[in-house]
């Protein structure tokens, strides 16, 4: 099952397919993509119940490293290929929501 493909989801898969075997923590996803960290949480959540996405938890001391502990994120095997496939068979694709994006340009994390 895929997610709904809304532009935010897709830039979302985006970022993630630039490095598709590197993990990113919740405001680097947030960043690459353009977004407000309240607006990917929810999109990261649910890749991850569709198996997507693998998360886990830093393991640091929070105080002594003086900064709240991150949540890291990373495209599973599956989830880098469903994503890719999602972003080529999208109803309405990135290249048609945002009309400066180069249609024939491919995710940059493998083949589309």
């Amino acid at each position: 099952m895929a997610p709904k493909m809304t532009l935010q989801t897709q830039l979302v898969l985006r970022a993630l397919l630039e490095h598709p075997t590197r993990e990113f923590y919740g405001l680097q996803i947030s960043q690459a993509a353009g977004l407000a960290t309240g607006t990917i949480h929810p999109i990261l959540a649910r890749l991850e119940g569709l198996g997507w996405l693998d998360s886990r938890w830093e393991d640091i001391d929070p105080g002594a490293e003086g900064r709240p502990r991150r949540r890291y994120y990373r495209l599973s095997p599956d989830g880098a290929e469903q994503a890719r496939h999602a972003l080529a068979t999208a109803r309405t694709p990135l290249s048609r929501l945002l009309p400066g994006l180069n249609p024939g340009l491919a995710p940059r994390g493998g083949p589309a």
